[in-house]
């Protein structure tokens, strides 16, 4: 018979997509409370890849990660994603469309996690209506895509920033043993 162990801890993190004008210090402010401090964080980028969201946010949409400095459990996701949803609520355009889009996931040493509202083939249910998708896998000393990965998550700003990220992890995991 398996032992049930208890799961490696592991580092939360945000992608935020930023309508125009929008900063990201008003999310971090509301959610360090719960999450604790930004270990790092990526530059603002232009989110060109698609044009989903512009009708909802605007054009001149920028992309930005932020990784927290603590460690926590991974079953904190589905939470994590409630909380996010309703800090989207509270920073709505006049047309009632989002200012903000927060996608919640986890940094592990073997993937990138997210979190999301809509079930698919390749994500896997947790709980109150939250689903969880690999987004890319650690193999071969480097974060790799797979078929489904979103195409700003491909980008090697991405990779190298996930990679730091997994980095400060391992580090983290070393000083508690």
């Amino acid at each position: 018979m398996a032992h049930i162990k208890k799961p490696q801890p592991v580092l939360p993190f945000i992608g935020l997509l930023l309508s125009q004008g929008f900063k990201d210090d008003t999310i971090l402010t509301q959610l360090t409370p719960t999450f604790g401090e930004i270990g790092i964080k990526s530059t603002e980028l232009p989110f060109t890849h698609t044009t989903y969201y512009n009708h909802e946010m605007g054009e001149h949409i920028t992309r930005q990660w932020c990784v927290f400095a603590r460690c926590c459990d991974p079953s904190v996701l589905a939470d994590m994603k409630h909380t996010t949803n309703a800090i989207e609520q509270q920073h709505l355009n006049d047309k009632g469309g989002r200012r903000v889009n927060i996608d919640p996931g986890l940094v592990t040493m073997s993937s990138i996690i997210l979190a999301s509202t809509k079930n698919y083939s390749h994500r896997i249910y947790l709980s109150n209506g939250i689903y969880a998708e690999v987004t890319l896998i650690y193999t071969k000393g480097m974060f790799t895509t797979l078929d489904w990965t979103y195409p700003d998550y491909k980008e090697p700003v991405a990779i190298d920033f996930f990679e730091h990220a997994r980095t400060l992890l391992k580090e983290a995991l070393t000083d508690e043993t």
